[in-house]
C-alpha cells in the first residue's frame, strides 16, 4: 500500500548540538501550528526531519502555508511503500513518471536508515536506479548535474521514496533568539525588518507611534493590517500604540529644526527601551538602511543609537531599496505599506535635516527641557494601548506607488 507524505527538513537549528532536541520539538510545534485547518494530517518526527501523512488533505494548500514557516529548509512530497525490493523500485519509477516536465537526466541516491535492511545503499543505488533506466529509455545517468536527484530513504516503518524538494523559508524556529522590539512604521522597510527578524528565531512585538488628531485613524489601521500581516508568519504579534503627539510637539518648539529628526528618533528609542524592559524583549529592531534618508547616515545612526543601552538591530542595512522592495512583495506587505497614509514621521519635518548631527549639541539640546523630557517619555509609555493580533490569509492589498519608509 502507498500512501502521500511529505518530508519537511530542518533548518540552521541543525547546527545547535545538545541543544537540538528542544530546537526540534520547537520546530514541530511550530508546523502543526501553521497546519491547525487541516486535522486529518498526521505528524512523526525522526533526527533532523518530520515527515507529515496528508490522509486526503490538499498538498497543494498545505504546500503553500509551509514554504512560510521559519526553520524549514526544504519540504518534498513523499510517497511511501513497504521494505520489498520490488516496490521500492516500482515506486520510484512511478515518482519519476509523476514529473512534469519529465527529467532527462537523473542521480539515483539511497539512505539506508534502517541498518537491518538486507541490501546496503549502494547495492540499492544499482538495484533501484538500474530498474527505472530499464523502463524509462529517455532517461540518462548524470552523477554531477542531473535534473532530478531520485531519492529513497529506508526507515524502519517504511521506506519513502521522492524527485524534488521546494524551498523553505529558512532560518530559525520563531522565539529560538529571544525577543526584540520593532519599530513599525507605516512604510516599507520596517515591516521588512520584522519578517527578517522572525526569520532569524526572533519573537518580535511591534511598537508604533501615532500623533492624533494629527494623524489619521486610517493611518493607524494601515499599521493595523501590517502587524497583522507579520502575525501570519508567527500566529500572534503583540501591537503597542504610543501617543507621541504631545512629546513631538514639545520637541518641534525647541528651536532647532534641523534637528527635529534626531531628538524625535532618540526619543522613540527611549520609549522603545521602557517597553522592551515591561516585556522582557532584548533589542530593538529598526528598518534603518544606510544612507536611505536623513536620519540615516552613519553619523545619525551613531548619534541616534547612543540613546539605548540595549543592541540595536538593522536587518536591512546594507541593503538597497530594490532588494527591499522585492521581499516586501514577497511576504505581502508592499501593498498596504504604499497605501497614501500620513504617519506621525512626516510631520514637522525640516527643509533641511541634519546628516551627521554633533552629540554634544544633541544632548544640550535635551538637557534643555530638564526633567520635562523625562516626564513626557514616561506619559507615552504610560499611554501605550497594546493589541493583540492574530494572522492573516496570504493576500496583499492593490498596490499604487513605492514610497520611503516613513522612519525618516
Amino acid at each position: 500500500m502507498r500512501d502521500d507524505w511529505i518530508l519537511v527538513r530542518f533548518g540552521e537549528l541543525t547546527i545547535k548540538g545538545r541543544n537540538r532536541g528542544r530546537f526540534e520539538d520547537l520546530m514541530v510545534r511550530q508546523v502543526k501550528q501553521a497546519l491547525a485547518a487541516y486535522p486529518a494530517l498526521a505528524y512523526r518526527k525522526t533526527f533532523g526531519r518530520l515527515y507529515v501523512e496528508l490522509n486526503g488533505e490538499p498538498y497543494e494548500e498545505i504546500a503553500f502555508r509551509l514554504k512560510d514557516v521559519f526553520g524549514i529548509a526544504s519540504f518534498s512530497r513523499v510517497i511511501r511503500c513497504g521494505h520489498e525490493l520490488q516496490e521500492i523500485r516500482e515506486t520510484a519509477l512511478q515518482a519519476i513518471r509523476n514529473m512534469d516536465p519529465t527529467p532527462r537526466t537523473f542521480k539515483m541516491t539511497v539512505r539506508r536508515a534502517w541498518k537491518a535492511y538486507p541490501h546496503d545503499s549502494q547495492e540499492m543505488n544499482h538495484l533501484v536506479g538500474a530498474h527505472v533506466l530499464r523502463n524509462t529509455p529517455e532517461l540518462k545517468v548524470d552523477v554531477h548535474h542531473p535534473d532530478v536527484e531520485l531519492k529513497v530513504e529506508i526507515q524502519p516503518e517504511g521506506t519513502y521514496v521522492y524527485a524534488s524538494a521546494e524551498e523553505g523559508a529558512g532560518g530559525f524556529p520563531l522565539g529560538m533568539n529571544g525577543k526584540a522590539m520593532l519599530l513599525l512604521s507605516g512604510g516599507i522597510d520596517s515591516p521588512v525588518a520584522g519578517w527578517m527578524s522572525m526569520r532569524k528565531g526572533l519573537e518580535i512585538e511591534a511598537v508604533h507611534f501615532h500623533s492624533y488628531p494629527f494623524t489619521s485613524e486610517q493611518a493607524k489601521e494601515k499599521v493595523v493590517t501590517l502587524a497583522q500581516r507579520l502575525a501570519y508568519y508567527g500566529g500572534t504579534i503583540r501591537l503597542h500604540l504610543v501617543p507621541f503627539t504631545e512629546l513631538q510637539t514639545k520637541l518641534a518648539q525647541s528651536g532647532q529644526e534641523h534637528l527635529i529628526i534626531t531628538l524625535m528618533r532618540r526619543s522613540m528609542l527611549r520609549i522603545a527601551e521602557k517597553l522592551a524592559e515591561r516585556r522582557g524583549a532584548l533589542a530593538i529592531v529598526t528598518g534603518d538602511s544606510l544612507g536611505q534618508v536623513a536620519s540615516q547616515t552613519l553619523g545619525s545612526m551613531n548619534v541616534i543609537g547612543r540613546t539605548t543601552d540595549l543592541p540595536l538591530l538593522r536587518p536591512l542595512v546594507m541593503m538597497d531599496k530594490l532588494e527591499i522592495i522585492r521581499i516586501a512583495e514577497r511576504i505581502g506587505t508592499y501593498g498596504t505599506s504604499i497605501l497614501p497614509y500620513e504617519d506621525c514621521c512626516t510631520l514637522f519635518v525640516p527643509k533641511s535635516p541634519a546628516t551627521n548631527p554633533n552629540l554634544r549639541i544633541i544632548e544640550r539640546v535635551e538637557a534643555q527641557f530638564g526633567q520635562e523630557l523625562d516626564r513626557l517619555v514616561e506619559e507615552a509609555v504610560q499611554g501605550t494601548e497594546m493589541l493583540t493580533l492574530t494572522e492573516t490569509s496570504r493576500s496583499d492589498a492593490p498596490a499604487e506607488k513605492a514610497k520611503e519608509d516613513s522612519w525618516f
